[in-house]
């Protein structure tokens, strides 16, 4: 049964200083799935956070006690408590007992319900319906927002992020908002191209060109009047990246064994993983290319970097087909989605999923479980999986991290276990034990 608003309490202790400015600058959680993917905040204001059914704003699962679990500010140090729940909690997908330590982006199950640990609920604040109703997070959604300004000014633009994060979305994303919504859309990866045939493909060729050369129109061309989308750029040939900037300084293609240049109305999305300032360096990339399409440019966020859209991703990933949107996502699979580097960012997480479900559906199950997940799905490339035959016996994963790097990634991210985590590469449940391991306390700024 729903708890009725007014035996609802607030989501804070009412004793202590209010850690949450007036801006809404400070700790707290944000709900990302409870039986199905939302996206709510519950900030903290004061030293303590109340988390459960009875608290304004938490989701009425009636696996979670009306009290389950706290979190307390100490010291400039985010703790948890377990407030003995009917159910237990988890914290990185094992039982939480007494209390522990928390910085950005651990993941909290209190019974079907998912929550982030977040030091500053500041940036998620307001969320983004997409068409369809699907959650879009605040992370992705100011990304997507500041392509959507330069899209409606007319300007090309470049998308920069790891691969698998969604370039060609963003892509398509900057061609249905801007001026040339109504042409045409043509996607190319560059990284595709045979070696010596990038200016044909591109620009097109004349007859008599080479031997066998027939008329035909590029990707320029057949783009005309909408936007060409050049992913990889990196991977480009250097003398075409020269033929691409004469085109962008002059809106003019000349196809291959022609003289005569014809006018396109193009627009352009470019997208990379490479760091174009490297290439440059190195003398792969041309530096006045460069400094033409540098700028304006976004920065898509990794997976791991915005896992409030996780739970979203799954399910998209589950209404794929109609025999997929039958399955029901259970609690602990989406926490073990959480959980995961994604190294392969959404791509890699769609597909998983995808298999998951038809794995599901194999053994005829209406829920998909964690274990019908792929061991080495989401997992950096270096990171064996952890079996619980390997947990029993204690034995670590092998990984490359030593006491000294270890130390080094907790301060530079001042003490933040997640944060640090990501930059070495290891999973949460992974950076725990290596911090038991090597005796290090993380230390944070007060």
């Amino acid at each position: 049964m729903p708890v009725p608003a007014s035996t609802r309490t607030q989501t804070a202790d009412a004793t202590g200083d209010d850690d949450v400015t007036e801006q809404g600058h400070g700790p707290g959680v944000v709900t990302v799935f409870s039986g199905k993917a939302m996206l709510d905040v519950l900030p903290m204001r004061g030293a303590r956070l109340l988390l459960g059914r009875d608290v304004d704003g938490f989701p009425d699962d009636d696996r979670v006690s009306r009290r389950h679990v706290e979190m307390l500010r100490e010291q400039g140090i985010l703790k948890v408590r377990d407030l003995g729940s009917r159910n237990g909690s988890f914290l990185h997908g094992e039982p939480l007992k007494d209390e522990a330590v928390v910085s950005s982006l651990d993941v909290l199950r209190l019974g079907n319900t998912l929550a982030l640990v977040v030091e500053d609920v500041h940036g998620y604040v307001g969320t983004i319906e997409r068409q369809g109703g699907r959650i879009e997070g605040p992370t992705l959604g100011r990304v997507m927002a500041k392509l959507r300004r330069i899209a409606e000014s007319g300007e090309n633009a470049l998308v920069l992020g790891e691969s698998g994060s969604g370039k060609e979305g963003a892509a398509r994303a900057f061609h249905a908002q801007g001026p040339c919504a109504r042409g045409p859309f043509v996607a190319v990866n560059c990284a595709t191209i045979p070696h010596g045939v990038a200016e044909r493909l591109l620009f097109g060729a004349r007859k008599g060109a080479f031997s066998g050369a027939e008329n035909a129109e590029g990707y320029v061309q057949a783009a005309d009047g909408g936007v060409l989308f050049l992913d990889e750029l990196g991977e480009l040939e250097p003398d075409v990246q020269a033929k691409l900037l004469r085109l962008l300084e002059t809106r003019e293609v000349i196809p291959l064994g022609s003289t005569s240049p014809r006018t396109v109305d193009v627009r352009f999305c470019f997208a990379t993983h490479r760091d174009l300032r490297k290439a440059v360096a190195s003398g792969k990339f041309r530096a006045d290319l460069y400094h033409r399409i540098a700028q304006p440019s976004v920065m898509l966020p990794a997976l791991r970097q915005r896992l409030e859209d996780v739970p979203t991703l799954i399910e998209q990933a589950l209404s794929g087909s109609r025999d997929r949107e039958l399955l029901a996502p259970h609690v602990a699979f989406v926490e073990a989605c959480l959980l995961r580097l994604w190294p392969g960012n959404v791509r890699e997480l769609l597909q998983a999923v995808r298999g998951a479900a038809d794995a599901a559906l194999a053994e005829g199950s209406k829920m998909v479980r964690a274990e019908h997940l792929d061991d080495e799905a989401g997992r950096a490339f270096d990171d064996e999986p952890e079996g619980d035959a390997a947990r029993e016996a204690g034995d670590e994963p092998k990984t490359k991290v030593t006491k000294e790097s270890l130390e080094a990634a907790l301060a530079r991210h001042e003490g933040q276990v997640a944060a640090a985590a990501r930059t070495l590469g290891v999973q949460r449940t992974q950076m725990y034990r290596l911090l038991k391991k090597f005796g290090v306390e993380p230390k944070r700024s007060t």
